[in-house]
C-alpha cells in the first residue's frame, strides 16, 4: 500500500512539475526565442513528461518499504534512460528542422546555405547514433549478468573483439567518411558533380552514402568513402554558375566570323544564358575538320545543360539550312 502511495505521489509530482515547466516555457516562448522554444515545447512534451515521471519514481521509491523496491527502482532507472534518450533525440530533430527552416529557400544560389545543409544532417544523425548507443550501454550495465559477461569478453576474448571490429570496419569507415565529407568543404547539397562520367546534382549527404540525382532523373548512390578516396569534378564548389561548352566539327572553309555572329544571336536570345560570358573559338584542327568550341555561362547546372543542347541544335540547324558546304566533307583527288 505504501509503495502504491509513493508511486501515485511521484506521478502527481511529475504532472505538477510538467505543468509548471510548460507554463514557464510558454511564457518564455512568446519572446525573442519563440522560433526555437515553441517547436521544442510541442515536440518534446511527451518525452519530457516521461523523464519527469521516471525520475520521480526512481528517486521516490527508496522512501518506501523494501519488498519490490529494487525491482521497481530498476525498471524506473531503465525507463529514465530510455526517456532521456528519447528527449535528446527529439530535441535534435527539432533543432535540425528549425535550422533548415531558417535557411534561405534558394539553396542553389548560396554557397553558405549549401554548406550548412550538408553539415547539419550528418551531425544530427551521428549525434543520435551516439546517444542511442550510450543509452543501450547504460541499460545493459544495469543487468548484472550482462555486465559481468561484457567484462569477461573485454578481458579474455580479444580475438572476438578483433573480429567484430573488422566486420564493422566498413560501416564505421563510411560513417567517419560522411563526417569528413560534411566538413571538408569538398561538396555540398545542391552542387553539380561529374562522377565516373555521370553528370548530376547532390541530392542528399548521409553518414554512409551520398545521393546524386543524374540529369535523366536516375539516382546514383555512392558510399561516402568514394569522395574521400577518389577524384571527382565539382562544377559549383565556389558558386552556382556553370559554364557549359559544346564542340562542333566543321569544314576548314567555314567562316568563323559568320558562325560567331549566329552564336551571339542564339546565346543572347536564350533565357537560359545568365548574361555573364560566352565565347566561340577554334580549339583543334584535324586533317578533315576544324573543331569549334562554344562556351556560355548559365545560372546553374540544369540551365547549363539545356543551354548546351539549344546551342548545339541551333548551330547544326544553321549549318544545314544556310551553309551546308561548311559541314564536314571528305576530299579526294583523282589522278588517271
Amino acid at each position: 500500500m505504501r509503495t502504491a502511495l509513493i508511486v501515485v505521489a511521484a506521478l502527481v509530482t511529475a504532472v505538477v512539475v510538467d505543468l509548471i515547466t510548460g507554463m514557464v516555457v510558454r511564457r518564455i516562448a512568446r519572446g525573442r526565442y519563440q522560433w526555437l522554444l515553441e517547436p521544442l515545447r510541442h515536440a518534446c512534451r511527451r518525452p519530457a513528461a516521461a523523464v519527469l515521471l521516471a525520475g520521480a519514481l526512481y528517486y521516490a521509491l527508496p522512501l518506501g518499504p523494501v519488498g519490490w523496491q529494487p525491482q521497481l527502482r530498476h525498471v524506473a532507472r531503465v525507463a529514465l534512460v530510455i526517456s532521456g534518450a528519447w528527449l535528446v533525440n527529439k530535441a535534435l530533430h527539432v533543432a535540425e528542422a528549425v535550422a533548415f527552416s531558417r535557411l534561405p529557400g534558394d539553396a542553389v544560389a548560396s554557397r553558405r546555405v549549401r554548406r550548412a545543409r550538408t553539415q547539419i544532417r550528418p551531425v544530427r544523425r551521428l549525434t543520435v547514433a551516439v546517444v542511442t548507443i550510450v543509452a543501450i550501454g547504460l541499460i545493459l550495465i544495469t543487468f548484472r549478468p550482462v555486465r559481468l559477461f561484457g567484462v569477461s569478453v573485454l578481458t579474455s576474448a580479444g580475438v572476438i573483439g578483433a573480429l567484430i571490429g573488422l566486420s564493422a570496419r566498413t560501416a564505421l569507415g563510411n560513417a567517419f567518411a560522411g563526417v569528413q565529407v560534411a566538413f571538408a568543404d569538398g561538396l555540398h547539397v545542391g552542387d553539380v558533380l561529374v562522377v565516373d562520367g555521370e553528370w548530376g546534382r547532390v541530392e542528399e549527404v548521409k553518414l554512409t552514402n551520398v545521393v546524386i540525382r543524374l540529369w535523366d532523373e536516375r539516382m546514383l548512390i555512392l558510399p561516402t568513402t568514394y569522395f574521400t578516396e577518389r577524384p571527382f569534378q565539382n562544377w559549383t564548389r565556389n558558386e552556382s554558375r556553370v559554364v557549359g561548352k559544346i564542340q562542333i566539327h566543321v569544314d576548314h572553309t567555314a567562316d568563323l566570323d559568320d558562325l560567331r555572329r549566329e552564336t551571339r544571336r542564339l546565346v543572347e536570345s536564350s533565357p537560359l544564358w545568365d548574361r555573364h560570358q560566352w565565347v566561340l573559338q577554334m580549339v583543334d584542327s584535324t586533317p578533315q575538320t576544324a573543331v569549334i568550341q562554344v562556351q556560355a555561362s548559365a545560372a546553374d547546372g540544369a540551365s547549363a545543360w539545356d543551354l548546351r543542347c539549344d546551342l548545339r541544335e541551333g548551330l547544326v540547324r544553321y549549318l544545314r539550312d544556310r551553309h551546308p558546304q561548311w559541314l564536314p566533307r571528305t576530299r579526294s583527288q583523282y589522278q588517271p
